[in-house]
């Protein structure tokens, strides 16, 4: 499976739509609007940009988007309102692979500019907010040296760049059959090449950023992760084990080969606070100023009672939905699943995520980051050690 031209959220506007089924990404922007605000207070606090360069790094598409977007501009003229500077020009940069849906997010500019100027007081595009579209895989050069001031990353740093080395599809000896990704069950060997993945492409991500930044500049990262070192915890990986029941149900029926379970690693990683600080100061461009850890419901906490058959039912039916615009474009891909079929794996992994979650309210674990780009001017011993779970 090749990552960069397979994955892709849902399209559209249906049902099973990634606009229609991102309520916990939602949930997730909510914890990092209070650390964003302090990254651009202090961005704008201590340099006078005449033209802001912002880039959403895997934007996805949906109403998401355009609402992370907005709250970060209204933050930049309220603080160069405070410090009676004028407002930057803004150009917003919005960034994913070749096959997200970047014709849906682009329709909604219209209606997101007439905003702007009746809401916002803000001018023609053309003269006040510059917005491009920059397709190409994050774990790579994007955008010119110097180019940006603020960068930021919502749910998107848990996906590898590629399924990491040996695990792939095509490999002679499948090593983690009847799994999906990392369980208690995997070999050693299994952890192993995840680990490696994620601190091949973590590296390259940072490096890579630590160019197209200017010096003193912001980054927001967000993306799931694990509390425990230890990456076989429930929190950094349940969701992947429950779709393998799912998958090997249909096994069990006939609808699905055994052999393309047994062949198939989901290009995901959910790394811990340790993993993470290593990398970024071995890499050694950015200062970490803080780094936060929070809980989120598997379905955002839209779901109250879990213990009844309707919530059970109604907690199920949410996260599956949630959980297959997010992943249906992977397992279409190799599975080769026609729509019937691809329902039925869904109606199962509901039951089976209902049956779960009314036992155990198990829950993601999302890391929200603020790094600055180094200057030649920063203390470079101001790095924290702790992680703070909220």
């Amino acid at each position: 499976m090749e990552v960069v031209q397979v994955l892709h959220m849902n399209k559209g506007n249906g049902d099973t739509s990634y606009a229609k089924n991102s309520t916990v990404q939602r949930k997730i922007i909510s914890f990092g609007k209070t650390i964003i605000e302090e990254a651009l207070l202090e961005l704008s606090s201590n340099y006078d940009i005449d033209s802001m360069g912002i880039a959403d790094l895997g934007c996805s598409t949906g109403p998401n988007t355009l609402s992370v977007i907005s709250q970060i501009m209204d933050m930049v003229r309220a603080t160069s309102d405070h410090l009676r500077r004028r407002v930057p020009e803004f150009r917003l940069f919005f960034n994913d692979l070749y096959s997200n849906d970047f014709n849906s997010l682009f329709m909604l500019l219209p209606a997101f500019y007439k905003m702007l100027k009746e809401e916002k007081g803000i001018g023609l595009a053309s003269s006040q907010c510059f917005i491009s579209g920059v397709p190409g895989s994050f774990y790579g050069r994007l955008f010119p040296s110097n180019s940006l001031h603020f960068v930021y990353s919502f749910s998107s740093l848990h996906w590898l760049s590629q399924v990491p080395v040996g695990l792939e599809s095509y490999a002679v000896k499948h090593l983690n059959k009847g799994k999906v990704y990392i369980s208690k069950s995997s070999p050693q060997s299994v952890v192993n090449a995840y680990s490696s993945q994620f601190q091949a492409d973590f590296s390259q991500f940072i490096k890579s950023r630590s160019q197209e930044l200017v010096p003193g500049g912001r980054m927001v990262l967000s993306f799931l992760g694990r509390k425990s070192i230890d990456p076989t915890t429930e929190d950094g990986c349940y969701q992947w084990e429950l779709l393998a029941e799912a998958l090997m149900s249909l096994v069990k029926e006939g609808l699905i080969e055994e052999d393309k379970v047994a062949s198939f690693n989901a290009p995901y990683y959910a790394p811990c606070a340790e993993e993470l600080k290593v990398e970024i100061l071995k890499e050694g461009s950015f200062i970490i100023d803080r780094l936060e850890a929070f809980e989120v419901d598997w379905d955002g906490g839209a779901v109250a009672d879990t213990h009844n058959e309707q919530g059970k039912m109604m907690v199920g039916e949410r996260v599956a939905k949630t959980i297959r615009a997010v992943v249906e474009s992977m397992l279409e891909s190799h599975f080769r699943l026609g729509q019937d079929t691809m329902d039925v794996l869904f109606i199962k992994f509901a039951e089976i995520v209902g049956n779960h979650l009314s036992k155990t309210r198990t829950k993601y674990i999302n890391f929200v980051i603020s790094l600055v780009r180094k200057a030649s001017h920063i203390n470079l011993e101001a790095q924290p050690t702790d992680v703070f779970l909220f």
